[in-house]
């Protein structure tokens, strides 16, 4: 007999919303219903607070002052170290570097892996970078520059009509050349899911390095770090409830090791003569610069505050708002659903037939349903699927089956004016 599960903790957003102050203003007389958080969550009261108590009681600059304020401040941020890999997952073979977002991080990785350095660089000549056809230009257009600048092959794995990425398709890429494979954990302009523990444990065993962009799962249910065969992961604060300008590198210290910095000066130099430097330890190595340490407090709060939630509850109330939102939309004539199958997403994405998203997102503003429009930062992908541009819905923990109606309403009203 199979063991019976519980279900999992169910979300009440309409409890949750004073939490978040942003949430309780007003667009041109109607009521906010904020539905942009694939691009940018609104932070809880437990955030704002976490960094008005940095900026009160510990601001001062990290690592070598010997002064009260300075020591705190190391302390804060050496603890959000810590808080941070525990939450996603990470092992004692992982370090974590902070930066200023997903984009800042993975230009990292892909610089330090075609600029040679303290050690040879990993990329070279004749080297073949595989990177899917889903991903957000940020890991896509720094991997476009370094084949080009170590001379390697950037070869795409492209998904099917429908925006799926299949299990099998990597394997006829991956060769003896193949020494980088970039993924997204959750596709920014679709909402796709792909088999990225299955893709990445493929190309890790042909021996390349792996890439993981959690950018837009990292808020909820995804395996923890140490169970994926990822060499580097990457995600920003502003889309898990956390500050913007901050973001994180974790992954193996020994992929970490092979990185050439991309920034100099500052703590990451061990000793510095006229005419060279050593390098620090990581992660300082990869830190160069005042660090946003306040930022890093406030991702830390955030972390927490999803894990006071529960992310499994979060991920099944998305999945359900998500659901509610491409069936709704597939029933108003001449709209196509991008990714109709992407059930474990929290984006929605479409387009209506001979009307432009920009003049539907605006006629949604004028009744105050924030949604984004464009790309998405994801031009190839729009492309291959062949429909351009879209309108895209994305949800949180605090948004309600009553403002996807509204969404719902709000689309079939422009579509009805437009037309």
């Amino acid at each position: 007999m199979a063991e019976l599960r519980p279900a999992p903790r169910r979300i009440d957003p309409i409890a949750l919303r004073p939490q978040f102050p942003g949430l309780a203003q007003q667009l041109h007389g109607q009521p906010l219903a904020y539905l942009d958080n694939a691009a940018t969550t609104h932070m809880p009261l437990a955030v704002l607070e976490a960094l008005r108590g940095f900026e009160l009681h510990a601001r001062a600059n990290i690592h070598r002052g010997v002064h009260t304020l300075s020591r705190r401040a190391t302390e804060a941020f050496e603890q959000a170290r810590e808080a941070l890999l525990r939450y996603v997952g990470a092992g004692p073979a992982h370090t974590l570097v902070f930066g200023a977002g997903t984009t800042d991080a993975l230009n990292q990785v892909a610089h330090g892996l075609a600029t040679p350095g303290e050690h040879e660089a990993w990329l070279r000549p004749g080297d073949e970078i595989i990177v899917s056809g889903l991903e957000h230009h940020a890991n896509l257009v720094p991997w476009q520059q370094a084949a080009r600048r170590c001379g390697a092959t950037l070869r795409i794995l492209w998904p099917d009509a429908q925006g799926r990425l299949q299990a099998g398709a990597l394997a006829p890429l991956l060769g003896p050349r193949t020494r980088v494979f970039a993924l997204t954990a959750g596709a920014n302009a679709t909402g796709e899911r792909p088999p990225h523990e299955v893709l990445l444990a493929q190309a890790a065993g042909a021996g390349a390095l792996t890439v993981l962009d959690a950018a837009q799962a990292v808020a909820h249910t995804m395996p923890a770090l140490d169970s994926l065969a990822c060499d580097f992961m990457a995600f920003s604060g502003h889309k898990m409830h956390g500050p913007m300008g901050i973001g994180v590198l974790v992954g193996r210290r020994v992929a970490l090791e092979r990185l050439t910095p991309l920034r100099y000066g500052g703590d990451m130099v061990r000793r510095v003569s006229a005419t060279e430097a050593s390098l620090a330890e990581l992660p300082a190595r990869l830190e160069g610069g005042t660090p946003n340490v306040a930022g890093a407090v406030g991702l830390a709060a955030a972390a927490a505050f999803i894990e006071s939630i529960g992310r499994t509850a979060i991920d099944a109330h998305l999945h359900a708002l998500r659901a509610q939102a491409a069936t709704g939309l597939a029933r108003i004539p001449g709209v196509t659903v991008l990714s109709p199958q992407a059930a474990c997403s929290a984006i929605v994405a479409f387009v209506a037939e001979g009307l432009h998203p920009h003049d539907i997102g605006t006629l949604l503003d004028e009744q105050g349903i924030a949604v984004r429009t464009g790309h998405h930062c994801a031009q190839p992908l729009q492309d291959h699927l062949g429909l351009g541009p879209t309108t895209r819905a994305s949800f949180a923990l605090y948004n309600t089956p009553e403002e996807v109606e509204r969404l719902l309403a709000g689309v079939a009203r422009a579509i009805e004016v437009l037309r």
